[in-house]
């Protein structure tokens, strides 16, 4: 048998497309250059880049972008794509990135009528692979689909709330019909996780404040072991069951582009739970992760490696 992965990622990919023209409207752009993007890819992506095994499950359309994808995934990033299927009928989906202005882009989904992610299949060799994975990653967005919905729901069953399940709180307002919609199915879910990430309102929409420490003691009080709130400019907090809670400065840097930074820390928060540092350094690490990819373009194409982060690192803490 085959060792188990140390990251199973489950939800959305697509085609992303950048302007070559930043800091001026769609309408003024002529250029754009691709590349792979999406909350759960980016992660994979970003794990994999640390040299760990990394598999994403999410399907693409029968079409040229589809085997772009799946082709980039396993040649270009290392990404374990034995959970990327086909869909016979639906296209894989585009996200142009309006960079207007860079530090807080528009996406505009193309995902009609409806993304093939949507309908991730429930398979044995998948429910195999997400019970025995290190690090289950889950992006709430899942949930805004009837089909991925059930789907996942089945594995975090089959998962039993093992150590590094861990949701990703995604919120993305057009996937869901309001916000009180949002609540009412993610909540419910919170007692399938051992480990929380989202923003203030990413942690409004799931337990009802952006108030970081009571937002934490909720996520905590539902029986997960560690929360991390991200603060934006004014970095991360981490609160864990055992009693740390702690909140970590930010690296600034001259933002090229608000896309990929938080999936990059993921990617970093994925590689410190694998290593099995303490959580402070951890998240130091996620937000100088992060700090690299805001100042470079593109999302998976401009995930780090470990020596780069390491670099970054050693220059900014002399």
């Amino acid at each position: 048998m085959a060792a188990p992965l140390d990251l199973l990622s489950i939800g959305r990919v697509s085609v992303d497309l950048y302007p070559q023209q930043v800091g001026v409207t769609m309408t003024e752009v002529s250029t754009f250059v691709k590349s792979v993007g999406g909350t759960a890819t980016n992660v994979a992506v970003a794990t994999a880049r640390y040299g760990h095994a990394a598999a994403l499950a999410t399907r693409v359309g029968d079409d040229q972008f589809g085997r772009y994808i799946s082709h980039a995934l396993q040649h270009t990033f290392g990404v374990d794509s034995q959970f990327v299927s086909t869909h016979p009928v639906l296209k894989t989906p585009l996200a142009f990135a309006e960079l207007d202005p860079p530090q807080d882009p528009t996406i505009i989904f193309y995902r009609e009528p409806a993304a093939p992610d949507m309908e991730i299949e429930l398979t044995p060799e998948l429910a195999a692979a997400a019970a025995e994975a290190t690090i289950f990653w889950v992006p709430a967005s899942r949930f805004a689909f009837e089909q991925s919905h059930a789907t996942v729901s089945a594995l975090l069953e089959g998962r039993g709330r093992r150590t590094h399940t861990v949701l990703d709180l995604d919120w993305r307002p057009m996937f869901w019909d309001s916000e009180a919609e949002g609540h009412k199915v993610i909540s419910p879910l919170l007692e399938h996780f051992t480990m929380v990430v989202g923003n203030r309102k990413e942690c409004e929409v799931a337990v009802g404040t952006d108030d970081p420490d009571l937002a934490a003691d909720r996520l905590l009080d539902r029986g997960v072991d560690t929360a991390i709130v991200k603060l934006g400019g004014e970095g991360v907090m981490v609160a864990t069951k055992s009693g740390v809670r702690e909140r970590l400065a930010p690296y600034p840097v001259e933002v090229v582009c608000g896309l990929g930074a938080g999936d990059a820390f993921g990617g970093a928060l994925c590689h410190g739970l694998l290593e099995e540092w303490d959580l402070p350094r951890t998240v130091r690490y996620g937000n100088a992760a992060g700090a690299i990819v805001a100042g470079r373009m593109v999302c998976a194409d401009a995930m780090p490696t470990a020596a780069e982060v390491d670099a970054f690192l050693a220059e900014r803490e002399k």
